[in-house]
């Protein structure tokens, strides 16, 4: 075809519609598009390219991401490209870790009815234990235990004579997810649905499964960067 495509010609080879190229070509993600002496835009087969390489580029890293990434390419910025790219890389694998260490928590979950027995035989009256106790036991503050209790996370019974607070077998198990939880890098807002849901299960297994459909969901973008990644080689210039 040489390079007197038309904006059809442009649309077809990208496989998106007419109006799609013209909005690329404004978001500046196909770079530099000259006008022929009759007014009308002379695109080349490298616009086709561009085109292709910011659909799987948006695929894999959203479209903002890709269009910062092509703007830098078109204004000769390759260090900052490779940049954007980088912080996006490293928060997927950021995510990743966090997925690594909250299996690991729900590994010692799985046994929490176990330990928060063992961990409750020692409390002074057999049954219940005292905010302090339930510190010591976990190797927490104190503090942070009444934090949690502000979050809605745990829910202690009060004495009815003295007014202070009391850990049920449960309390502590909960505690311990918490804790766990918290150790992962986890939010107290991301922590209370887990919670509950150990609550109304009484075990991880659910969990389990979510944590191996988000990685699936990992693997399934990490395959989308890689697409997207190719493409971007292509229109690179030349090292």
């Amino acid at each position: 075809m040489g390079d007197g495509w038309r904006t059809v010609d442009v649309a077809r080879a990208a496989g998106v519609s007419v109006q799609a190229v013209r909005l690329y070509a404004g978001h500046g993600v196909l770079g530099d598009v000259p006008r022929s002496p009759n007014g009308y835009r002379a695109w080349t087969a490298r616009h086709a390219d561009l085109a292709l390489a910011y659909r799987a580029l948006a695929a894999g890293y959203g479209g903002d991401v890709a269009r910062r990434v092509l703007r830098a390419v078109h204004a000769g910025d390759l260090r900052g490209a490779f940049a954007a790219l980088d912080a996006q890389h490293a928060a997927w694998h950021a995510e990743r870790q966090r997925l690594d260490r909250l299996e690991r928590a729900l590994a010692e979950l799985a046994e929490d009815d176990r330990d928060a027995g063992a961990v409750a035989a020692g409390a002074s009256d057999g049954t219940t234990m005292t905010v302090g106790e339930v510190a010591d036991a976990l190797g927490v503050r104190t503090s942070a235990l009444r934090v949690w209790e502000d979050a809605g996370l745990l829910h202690p019974v009060r004495d009815a004579r003295t007014g202070h607070r009391r850990y049920s077998d449960a309390d502590v198990r909960d505690a311990r997810a918490v804790q766990l939880l918290r150790s992962t890098g986890a939010l107290l807002d991301a922590i209370r649905p887990v919670v509950d849901a150990l609550r109304a299960h009484a075990d991880v297994a659910a969990l389990r499964a979510a944590v191996d459909r988000r990685r699936d969901v990992l693997d399934a973008v990490a395959r989308a960067r890689v697409a997207g990644l190719a493409r971007l080689h292509g229109v690179l210039p030349p090292p």
